[in-house]
């Protein structure tokens, strides 16, 4: 069935409708031309040690000659990485990918029954893990397929005497490094050490062999490993650089990867994106301490940064923000959730630089739409496809609606998954039989072509027959000076099935129930006011930002 493509037309200047797949085989091809155009350029950053991609190219050879000299890991066998932002990371993930493995990207966070279910349902014979986890890896080894165990600390690659000075601070002062014995476990500077001694061989790495196994689904029931090939993952960073690509200079961009590289969104746009332009990822290991984020930037001429609608409304509300030098800032791109017109609006007030959308998930790699870059204010929308793209909006029966009708949003193209690990089942339901990705959001298009989530298919509220969709809802709210965060979930009601909650974070302590119902009065129809308004100390989320609606549904107040 043919389909339109409105949004080519709208498209800027310079951005192709078409990438070219095919100029890097895999995700080490990249990594391999990045290390020869820009050798001697900064690669990566983390708490005042910076290495560069001669450096990157080193350390990760030597990681991949551990696992296949030492380990003798076969093509294709799974590693699984426990850390947050640190320079460790890089280094493993590319000694993996180029030792023609597959990496499994974990949540630090994970409890023990979410480590044991991803480990044994990936089937992950190594795991590396930072030692303020180590705890949690001992708890879990038992009933899976984990045979090494690579352990390291914060300040392992940071040199002497900083990296000492790090441990030594987390373990005795901190208290963030728990004791843990785990019998067999090798430290990561001397898989390094040992891998020196086994030269990287020629690793042969087909396009549809699988790079990542990204988990993803783990609010909405059992987690599932999305197969993400070296094709997906090269294919949607051509699509992000082709269409961020024209305002970027090769070789002198520094982007502030706050967001978790274990999180799709971060590992493909800071990570590969970036990678291919040889620029420079400044690592934040633990954005949630926002006085010393902040202390941070302030020390860095940043070109871009990625982030979800939390993290910078945190940003925001941080003292001492606002005195941040953002002339050299070009690019700040919001993914993840919904972004709010409030923080967008504020944002550019703040940076004069725009807070542009963009929309994906961990099934398309994680690119679908971006909003053009030269977008001068916030527009509400996901953006337009990506080149290379296609998308559409289905009815229940499968049919493609019209223009500006509601329907679930529907995906095709290079970056969506090969499918779910060992769930053909789920594949199937995910991937129609016209190879339609269904995001299980619901969205509409209108006639330029740019797309519009309306919301979660699960997320929406049912009041008396009419749908309610809570990113309106918070939007509004969000409007009020008094709101530092809010949530809206629906919540039974006998007379109309379910009626509106917000959960809200204040930024003022004077903020009343009564003046959050009287702004929703003036701005939203009546079955859309919150008959609810509860206010809370923080609000739950994923490790990533995400507020998780479904647990402020069935959870008490806390």
């Amino acid at each position: 069935m043919t389909i339109e493509r409105p949004w080519l037309q709208h498209y800027p200047a310079g951005v192709p409708s078409e990438i070219d797949v095919d100029e890097f085989p895999s995700i080490t091809a990249v990594l391999q031309s990045a290390i020869d155009n820009f050798g001697d350029r900064p690669a990566f950053s983390n708490l005042g040690k910076t290495l560069t991609y001669h450096e990157i190219d080193t350390l990760s050879r030597q990681f991949a000659g551990y696992l296949l000299g030492e380990l003798k890991l076969k093509k294709g066998d799974r590693v699984a990485i426990m850390m947050p932002n640190c320079l460790q990371y890089p280094i493993a993930t590319f000694g993996i990918l180029r030792a023609g493995l597959t990496v499994v990207n974990v949540n630090p966070m994970y409890t023990v029954r979410e480590l044991k279910h991803q480990l044994a349902d990936s089937g992950a014979s190594v795991i590396l893990v930072l030692d303020n986890f180590g705890d949690t890896v001992q708890k879990t080894l038992v009933d899976t397929p984990v045979r090494q165990v690579i352990a390291t600390g914060l300040g392992d690659m940071l040199g002497f005497p900083k990296g000492t000075i790090v441990n030594f601070v987390l373990k005795y002062v901190k208290k963030m490094v728990p004791d843990y014995d785990i019998p067999g476990a090798i430290r990561f500077r001397d898989a390094l050490t040992l891998g020196r001694m086994h030269p990287l061989p020629e690793v042969s790495i087909a396009t549809d062999d699988i790079a990542f196994l990204q988990y993803t689904g783990g609010t909405t029931g059992v987690a599932k490993g999305a197969m993400l090939t070296h094709r997906n993952m090269v294919a949607n960073m051509q699509q992000a650089a082709a269409w961020i690509g024209n305002d970027l200079e090769l070789g002198n961009e520094t982007i502030i990867t706050a967001l978790p590289l274990y999180h799709i969104f971060a590992l493909t746009a800071n990570g590969l994106v970036f990678m291919k332009l040889g620029g420079h990822n400044y690592l934040i290991t633990n954005p949630r301490d926002m006085p010393g984020f902040v202390k941070e930037l302030k020390g860095v001429r940043f070109t871009a940064i990625t982030g979800v609608n939390t993290l910078f409304n945190g940003l925001l509300n941080t003292p001492g923000f606002d005195q941040i030098d953002f002339s050299p800032l070009k690019l700040t791109l919001g993914g993840g959730m919904a972004v709010q017109r409030a923080v967008a609006e504020r944002w550019k007030q703040t940076t004069g630089v725009t807070l542009v959308e963009a929309y994906g998930l961990t099934e398309t790699s994680p690119a679908a739409c971006i909003n053009p870059m030269n977008l001068t204010d916030y527009n509400g929308a996901i953006g337009l496809p990506v080149p290379s793209t296609d998308a559409c909006v289905k009815d229940e029966d499968g049919n493609m609606l019209p223009t500006g009708e509601v329907g679930e949003l529907c995906i095709k193209g290079p970056q969506v998954m090969k499918g779910y690990w060992q769930r053909p089942e789920d594949t199937a339901k995910a991937i129609d039989a016209d190879g339609w990705l269904h995001t299980g959001d619901m969205a509409k298009m209108d006639e330029d072509g740019f797309f519009y989530i309306v919301d979660r298919k699960k997320d929406m509220i049912l009041v008396s027959g009419f749908n309610v969709y809570p990113n309106e809802v918070e939007d509004v709210i969000a409007m009020l000076p008094g709101v530092l965060e809010v949530a809206a979930v629906g919540i039974p009601d006998e007379k109309s099935g379910e009626v509106v909650k917000v959960v809200i974070v204040k930024k003022d302590q004077s903020l009343t129930a009564e003046q959050v119902k009287a702004h929703a009065r003036e701005n939203l129809t009546g079955y859309k006011q919150p008959r609810v308004v509860e206010f809370r100390k923080e609000l739950p989320k994923t490790n990533v930002g995400k507020i998780l609606r479904r647990e402020l549904r069935d959870s008490p107040q806390s």
